[in-house]
């Protein structure tokens, strides 16, 4: 049973930091992607960044490149999102994706490529 547990989320301050966690069991990431996609209140989940073919490929929304970088550790199983010069519109429950597929395209930032998520973690940045 494959299960994705984040954690690292908080409470900043616009400019501020923070690194997020996803810790990946019974799933050992080999090909494809992993991703982070954020969802804010009465807007749709979106793509924030994904890493593929084994790390060798990394994505980033517009939004966030230059602030945000994806990573991975093989040997930890475990995905990372740091996030650096937050700003308020980062507000959103920050989620990590497994599993992904070209079903419904062969792009990183549609969710439903994805076959297992994790619950979330909650990022909130006040100005």
């Amino acid at each position: 049973q494959v299960q994705l547990v984040e954690s690292g989320g908080g409470s900043v301050q616009a400019g501020g930091s923070l690194r997020l966690s996803c810790a990946a069991s019974g799933y050992t990431y080999r090909s494809g992607c992993m991703a982070w996609f954020r969802q804010a209140p009465g807007k749709e989940r979106e793509g924030v960044a994904a890493i593929c073919l084994g790390g060798s490929t990394t994505y980033y929304a517009d939004s966030v490149k230059g602030r945000f970088t994806i990573s991975q550790d093989n040997a930890k199983n475990t995905l990372y999102l740091q996030m650096n010069g937050l700003k308020p519109e980062d507000t959103a429950m920050y989620y990590c994706a497994a599993g992904w597929s070209p079903r419904y395209g062969a792009w990183w930032y549609i969710s439903r490529n994805y076959d297992y998520w994790g619950q979330g973690t909650q990022v909130t940045v006040s100005s």
